[in-house]
Order: structure tokens, then C-alpha cells, then sequence
């Protein structure tokens, strides 16, 4: 989100609570765009993990990131704390017959995982909502030598840019007012936000090789789209609105249209590496 508002003093924003993303999960896997192909070549070219090595996607929700490289690894895991995401993920992985890949209820920070035995660590769009320090500190163990972490990321609908992408966020955060009357926050509190911020966080623990790339790619959204991304949001779900919805979504295309939409989307992945 471009805008945030504090939560009152001593509590935690609602839509970073552990349940924030109840009911969103067939929308998250559905109307969320998949990472670009480009981004995920070049995070495996980066990365180098052996063949048949094995992978962990933390915080995966319903497994965009375990289902778009689960072919290039012999073994993933994916965990998330929200049963209903771990479903849905792994329905989607039985459709599309990726039976590599191992699900997981639980928090980031619990991960049941041998010290040196994993290749790569991702964490898409989940960075913000962990402890930063315990997960960049427990990844340097669960990693073999020269593993890696990386976190992935697509620029939020709401941010801002295009017109209607405006439009958008100025009904979204009008909505969100009502919804969340003592405020929402971008992040858990002292969260290093973007790629520098995350780089930072990599950096001080450890790890060597830290950088992020930056990835753009044309994209036209249909109306059904961009109500189908907000529902898969903390902050506008059906369960955030509080059964509102439909108006919600009723003021969304008095303000929009029906599209399309076009914007140049952007997305990237910070990485650091474990030393050798």
C-alpha cells in the first residue's frame, strides 16, 4: 500500500493479524498475476542451486512461488499459517501434478527445518508481515553453503501511477477507512520495507552477494480482475469489508469503468547469499 495509517498506540494493525487473509485464498490464487517468467529465470540463474536441490517458500500463501519454480527443484516446501491458503495450494499443485512439493502449517518463523539442508529460500510479497531479523538469522542456518534467500515482490495495485490506479486506491482507501477505524499498516512494526530496506536486513545478518533487480512487463487488467486482486487483499476482502463488498465493489466500477487497464508492471526480487 502507498498509504498506511498507524494502529493506536501498543496494538498491532488488524490487517496484519495472524487471520488478516481468511476467505482470501481462492482469489489470491485466481486474480494475482503470476511472477513474470523473466523474474524466475533470472532468480535461478542467480541462485545456481544444484540439480534435484530443494527449495522453501515461507509465507507462501497459496504457492505462486513454489508452483512457478517447483520443476526446477527435487524437493519444496511450502509454508504458510493460513490453512486455508496451504488448501488451496496444494489443490492447485495436484491439478497441475507437482507432487514435489511438501505443505506446511505453520508460522515462517517455526519452519521444521535440518540446519544445511536447503538451497534456496523465497519469500514472495511476505517479508513485511515476519520478523525479519529471526527469518534472515534462521535462514543462514536452514541454508547449505552458498545457498541463498530471496524475497519477491509485484508493485500493489494500489500504489499508484496510473490514472485509474489512482482512481482506485482513492476508493480502496475510503473503504479501508470505515474498515479499519484505528488503522492499517504497511508493515509489521520496524519492518525494513523495499528492496533497499531488505537489503539491509540481509546485509546485517550476514549475508554476502546482496542485491535486487527490477522487472517490468505490459499488463491490461478487466474490471473482473482488478475486483478479484483488491478481494485477495487484506485490507479489501470480503471479510475486511465486513459483508460490504458488493457496494464496495459497486463504487469501484462507478469510478473505474469496465476497462481494460493498462499499466507497465513491476516487480523484482532481492537476493543475498550464505558464504561459502
Amino acid at each position: 500500500m502507498s498509504t498506511s495509517a498507524p494502529p493506536e498506540a501498543g496494538g498491532e494493525a488488524a490487517n496484519l493479524r495472524a487471520d488478516a487473509f481468511e476467505g482470501t485464498a481462492a482469489a489470491y490464487l485466481r486474480y494475482r498475476p503470476p511472477y513474470p517468467k523473466a523474474l524466475l529465470e533470472a532468480l535461478l540463474a542467480e541462485a545456481r542451486p544444484p540439480p534435484g536441490g530443494v527449495l522453501l517458500d515461507l509465507a507462501c500463501g497459496p504457492g505462486r512461488v513454489a508452483l512457478g519454480l517447483a520443476a526446477s527443484f527435487g524437493e519444496v516446501w511450502a509454508v504458510d499459517l493460513e490453512p486455508e491458503m496451504v488448501a488451496v495450494g496444494r489443490e492447485e499443485a495436484a491439478r497441475r501434478g507437482a507432487g514435489v512439493i511438501r505443505w506446511i502449517v505453520g508460522r515462517a518463523e517455526d519452519a521444521p527445518i535440518a540446519p544445511a539442508s536447503v538451497d534456496l529460500i523465497t519469500i514472495g510479497e511476505a517479508f513485511h508481515r515476519l520478523d525479519q531479523g529471526l527469518i534472515a538469522n534462521k535462514a543462514l542456518a536452514w541454508l547449505k553453503p552458498g545457498g541463498c534467500l530471496a524475497t519477491l515482490g509485484t508493485e500493489g495495485m494500489l500504489a499508484g501511477g496510473e490514472p485509474w490506479k489512482e482512481a482506485a486506491g482513492e476508493v480502496a482507501r475510503r473503504w479501508m477507512a470505515r474498515a479499519f477505524p484505528e488503522g492499517w499498516a504497511q508493515g509489521r512494526e520496524g519492518a525494513a520495507l523495499g528492496p533497499e530496506g531488505h537489503e539491509r536486513v540481509l546485509r546485517q545478518a550476514g549475508f554476502v552477494d546482496v542485491g535486487s533487480r527490477e522487472f517490468a512487463e505490459p499488463r491490461a487488467w478487466s474490471f473482473e480482475e482488478v475486483a478479484g486482486y483488491l478481494r485477495s487483499t487484506s485490507v479489501c476482502s470480503e471479510r475486511a469489508l465486513g459483508g460490504q463488498s458488493g457496494a464496495f465493489e459497486a463504487d469501484l466500477k462507478s469510478a473505474l469503468g469496465e476497462g481494460p487497464f493498462r499499466e507497465l508492471m513491476r516487480s523484482g526480487y532481492t537476493l543475498g547469499r550464505k558464504p561459502a
